[in-house]
């Protein structure tokens, strides 16, 4: 290793570490913390990261109640405290974190607290409720379904059931809950536009398999089709998968590896032969995208089909800037959006992939957007969660305060959960829009 790319502020691109969860080691409690020792006391000397979330605060505050004022006069036992705050989101590893590596102290936050939370589940220190909401295709499987889907969204919009989940489930009653639809993609997708001539672009092929996700398929389904409708129209061929599973992503948050490599392996079998077929995939919920980019061939390195994979996932406008490069993408629009709040959310800054959604909005004739680069808090669950409520609040009050100072005509996310959380704490009877279905608008289609 160089002294430039040990040193603190080196130019060199961090690294990620494969997760080697299989390992012995990997679960060993004392080892465990002794390395959660080690990066809480690199973290409480530096403190870059402390408006990041609120892990951090908490870890600091427990430094700075204890009787020695260093993390070696914390409780272990409060270790979880921080733990149990971090939802992954990886902002603190991408972009604060000076000792990431390739600097020897080898520093990823993030995976240290996953590593923390897979011994946590291994230990069946995990309760009901969040084994619940990590399970999203059995959840919106049975809540889609006729006249349940009808009894769970007027419950979800009970003051009274709401109180009832508080106490039962321990659901934050004013956090904003999902509604539930019945599953129509694929005769959506079977209304649409045929014969159309596919021409590819510079890294796309012009084939695409929209991976709809468990939120696209039962929670927003009116986005996968403003998806298909705006993929279609720039004469790019879509279809689905014959079965689709879960990314893993919220059964990784919740430490669930085992899990994760269950869906992962009802997934990838399929996914790679239509990828030797020559589809790429397209996912409309940034973490999905991010599972299958980073965290799946980080969990199994063992396996490079995973990263042959990873490199034909894109994100929506990912996908469409692609497109516009290799001057592929319709740019006749016909209406207008005005001024824009565009909330760019943490899973897809993780991409590394750029400001893919405001080159291809910027396109709009006359529009204005304001970026805002600030965690909204939401996370998937964090947010609905009774302890964690009044937090994930917090962390997005500085987006919602300048939703609210920028008068815009729409605000959006490019994660749909974090437009409505966004949108539950505005308050003021405006509707949080996801970019693709501003993009549909725009083109008027």
């Amino acid at each position: 290793m160089t002294t430039e790319s040990a040193g603190e502020g080196g130019l060199q691109a961090p690294t990620r570490h494969a997760l080697n969860w299989k390992e012995q080691q990997f679960f060993d409690e004392q080892d465990l913390y002794q390395e959660l020792e080690r990066v809480f006391d690199i973290c409480h000397g530096c403190r870059r990261c402390v408006s990041l979330c609120q892990s951090f605060p908490t870890l600091f505050d427990l430094v700075d109640e204890s009787k020695t004022f260093e993390v070696d006069g914390v409780d272990k036992k409060d270790y979880m405290k921080v733990i149990d705050e971090c939802y992954l989101c990886d902002l603190c590893f991408l972009s604060k974190c000076p000792y990431v590596p390739p600097h020897e102290w080898n520093i990823d936050f993030p995976h240290l607290m996953l590593r923390a939370k897979a011994h946590k589940f291994k230990n069946k220190k995990v309760n009901f409720r969040d084994r619940i909401l990590s399970s999203t295709d059995v959840v919106g499987k049975l809540a889609s379904l006729p006249i349940i889907s009808n009894v769970v969204n007027a419950s979800t919009k009970s003051k009274i059931m709401r109180k009832v989940l508080q106490k039962t489930l321990g659901i934050h009653p004013k956090a904003k809950l999902p509604s539930y639809y019945r599953n129509k993609i694929r005769k959506t997708l079977g209304d649409s536009e045929k014969n159309i001539a596919v021409q590819a672009g510079i890294k796309t092929s012009g084939r695409v398999v929209l991976f709809t996700t468990c939120y696209g398929k039962f929670n927003e389904p009116g986005i996968v089709d403003d998806l298909v409708k705006v993929l279609e129209h720039n004469q790019i061929e879509v279809a689905l998968m014959q079965q689709e599973s879960c990314c893993g992503m919220p059964k990784m948050e919740l430490g669930d590896l085992d899990a994760v490599e269950k869906l992962k392996n009802k997934n990838v079998t399929e996914m790679v032969q239509l990828m030797n077929a020559g589809w790429d995939f397209v996912m409309p919920v940034p973490s999905c995208a991010l599972m299958f980019k980073q965290e799946l061939p980080l969990l199994f390195p063992d396996q490079p089909e995973l990263e042959k994979l990873a490199k034909r996932i894109f994100d929506p406008f990912e996908y469409l800037d692609d497109r516009r490069k290799a001057k592929k993408l319709k740019t006749e629009f016909k209406q207008e959006l005005g001024k824009i709040a565009y909330h760019v959310a943490c899973h897809q800054r993780v991409q590394r992939i750029g400001p893919k959604t405001k080159n291809i909005l910027s396109l709009i004739p006359n529009v204005e957007i304001k970026v805002i680069e600030r965690c909204s808090g939401h996370d998937g669950t964090y947010a609905v969660k009774n302890e964690f409520f009044e937090n994930a609040a917090k962390i997005a009050r500085p987006v919602v305060k300048q939703v609210e100072q920028a008068k815009v005509d729409y605000y959006t996310s490019d994660c749909a959960m974090a437009g409505r959380h966004i949108e539950n704490l505005l308050d003021d009877g405006s509707t949080s829009y996801h970019p693709i279905s501003l993009l549909r608008k725009a083109y008027g289609i």
